[in-house]
């Protein structure tokens, strides 16, 4: 019970004729809290406690001195905290802690600043967003379980200072490419670009240098070249903490966004997965109000639409070009990263363009290589389809490779590749039975990948442990996903579990004979014809 609520029962039991010991007995107080009820039916504010004296009262003023004949020293020759809590034992004699000088400076320092004229009273104007005009953007970092591993991603946001509306997009970095790609993805998703600016802080991937305490800053040349093709037009806040107040509007944003859709943290197998389920927040949120606003961000959202500035038809590439060369271990170096591609271009450069989530690597404006880009620093990703011609030829380098374990760990290989592994080995030996398996993969690059593991099951069952045979297998595999009809209709002479020659295989598969049976009443006019013509001829002739 409250002391508000305790007044009202003494008050209300008073007026229903309770006398004052009784309503002492009752409420278990004494007749001086009765009397005040019975007095006011507010009670009196609390006393506030004199502050709680401290070591370092008495030397206050000298700290306070200190700051104030600072304010005139050299920009390089001030005091720091150190440096006062230092002349305080020194010169004073004090027996006070550094965590209580640093304490009181900080609260106090900014006071004497103020008094002294020397810093401005912060106040903040509040300001009136005309629709369609303006926006915000900024990254946040965000901490997701992303194929079972807890890992740090940075999430885009660019919003809409009138209507609240909001675009979210995660990426891996917060470079350059991911800042291209999330306005791409979110002026597409607005249908439109703001037409009188949009707030910056000092991005790396957009900012080069600040120049000075103005707002002049020299800009990356991509940026400029973005911004020119979409017609932005970039404001850019103070740097630092100072400046955050600029773009509060998109700073609030991020952390709604985070507190109420990444709590608990997700667990997604991928950034394309979550992604998805970004968007999917990003039209919950339309629903909400923000404030006191009468109107939904939807319905706002929906004034400011139509006067968004239109988008370019042609497309802008938002991908980071490289050209680095292929080491002889068919790895390609990208920023801190390896990654590696077929081994026939070892030696060659090739043409990779780094996007924020994966990257392609083209030789001579050939497809080569795809991969998802690595979030942490100095790691390798290798493709075991890449490796396989060298296989071939040293079989014994396959067990330990650093492919193989990678294609594990994905999935890519699985335990029926090790089973049938490990029974073409008994039957041909350890290096033919691994060069058998190799053959195996290299018929991934022609069939799909649950074919193969379809064909591989199949012959191990019937225990034939030959690539051909697989082959066969993952072609009857993919006739059955095209043709269900002949699914499981065995071939003429054999079981289902056996395996046949292709020969036999495709005699059985012929298509349909739609020709006419051969006829020989041509051959019977001609013969008629000639008996016809031979009872013409004179009498006494030979026939």
């Amino acid at each position: 019970m409250s002391k508000v609520e305790l007044y009202a029962a003494i008050r209300r039991d008073h007026r229903g004729g309770v006398s004052m010991r009784e309503l002492e007995r009752k409420h278990g107080v004494t007749w001086r809290t009765v009397r005040k009820a019975l007095n006011s039916a507010w009670p009196e504010p609390r006393k506030k406690l004199p502050p709680r004296a401290t070591a370092l009262d008495p030397y206050k003023p000298v700290i306070d001195g200190i700051l104030r004949a600072g304010l005139d020293a050299p920009r390089k020759q001030r005091h720091t905290i150190t440096r006062i809590f230092h002349r305080l034992v020194e010169e004073h004699g004090a027996d006070v802690s550094y965590g209580m000088v640093r304490y009181y400076v900080a609260s106090r320092k900014p006071e004497i600043l103020v008094e002294s004229g020397k810093a401005p009273l912060e106040a903040f104007v509040p300001q009136t967003h005309q629709p369609g005009h303006e926006a915000e953007v900024d990254f946040g970092d965000v901490t997701i379980r992303l194929a079972g591993e807890l890992v740090t991603c940075y999430l885009f946001s660019f919003r809409l200072s009138y209507s609240g509306k909001a675009v979210h997009r995660v990426f891996a970095s917060c470079g350059q490419e991911a800042l291209f790609e999330g306005h791409v993805h979110a002026l597409r998703t607005l249908g439109g670009v703001p037409r009188s600016k949009v707030r910056y802080d000092n991005l790396k991937a957009a900012v080069a240098r600040v120049l000075g305490l103005s707002r002049a800053r020299v800009e990356a040349d991509r940026w400029i070249a973005f911004k020119s093709h979409f017609g932005i037009k970039s404001f850019y806040c103070r740097p630092g903490i100072e400046g955050a107040h600029e773009k509060g509007g998109v700073e609030g944003q991020i952390g709604y966004f985070r507190r109420n859709h990444f709590v608990p943290v997700p667990e997604v197998a991928s950034l394309a997965e979550l992604n998805e389920m970004v968007e999917q927040w990003d039209g919950q949120d339309d629903a909400r109000r923000i404030g006191a606003r009468a109107k939904t961000v939807a319905e706002c959202f929906a004034l400011e639409q139509p006067l968004l500035l239109p988008l370019p038809e042609e497309p802008f590439e938002t991908g980071r070009l490289f050209t680095p060369r292929v080491d002889r271990y068919g790895q390609t170096p990208v920023r801190t990263n390896r990654y590696s591609v077929p081994i026939r271009l070892i030696g060659k450069r090739v043409r990779v363009v780094l996007h924020a989530s994966h990257l392609v690597v083209y030789d001579q404006n050939v497809e080569v290589a795809r991969h998802e880009r690595l979030i942490a620093k100095g790691a390798v990703r290798l493709e075991l389809d890449h490796y396989l011609e060298v296989l071939v030829r040293k079989p014994g380098a396959f067990p330990g490779s650093t492919a193989l374990e990678q294609a594990r760990s994905a999935g890519k290989f699985t335990p029926v590749h090790d089973a049938w592994w490990t029974q073409a080995q008994k039957v041909h030996g350890e290096r033919d039975g691994t060069r058998a398996l190799i053959e195996v993969l290299l018929l991934g690059r022609h069939q799909p990948h649950e074919h193969i593991v379809a064909g591989l099951a199949a012959a191990l069952r019937a225990g034939a442990m030959t690539a051909d045979a697989v082959a066969l297998e993952a072609r009857k595999a993919a006739q059955a996903e095209t043709e269900p009809d002949l699914a499981g209709r065995p071939l003429p002479g054999t079981s289902p579990a056996n395996v046949t020659s292709l020969h036999e295989w495709k005699l059985s598969h012929l298509p349909p004979d739609t020709r006419p049976l051969p006829s020989v009443t041509p051959y019977d006019q001609l013969l008629r014809r000639r008996r016809a013509s031979g009872g013409d001829h004179p009498e006494g002739e030979a026939q």
